[in-house]
């Protein structure tokens, strides 16, 4: 099970609510089809991921594993219990700074 915490769910809420503002609507759909992609590829296997993005190896300290999806950066936790998404990046963000 996928467990989104509460700045996840904002990331993904701010991103959507700046392709409407901006009225892209095909950049929503591919950020919807980006989180169900990578929902899916973190639950069928949890243990892959990186463990820092690439641009960002200073990211390893925060002990999260990274998965890249279309041109966003998901960061999540594999648990027990399921898997927690700590947070979603555009790949243009500056990822260090909002963490």
């Amino acid at each position: 099970m996928i467990v989104y915490s509460p700045t996840a769910r904002q990331h993904i809420t701010a991103l959507r609510s700046h392709y409407e503002v901006r009225e892209r609507p095909e950049a929503i759909r591919n950020l919807i089809r980006a989180v169900e992609s990578a929902a899916m590829r973190i639950e069928r296997a949890p243990d892959n991921g990186l463990a820092a993005p690439r641009p960002y190896p200073s990211l390893i300290r925060l002990g999260w594993r990274w998965l890249k999806e279309g041109p966003y950066w998901f960061a999540f936790v594999p648990t027990e219990g399921g898997r927690w998404v700590a947070g979603v990046f555009h790949e243009s963000a500056d990822i260090p700074n909002r963490v």
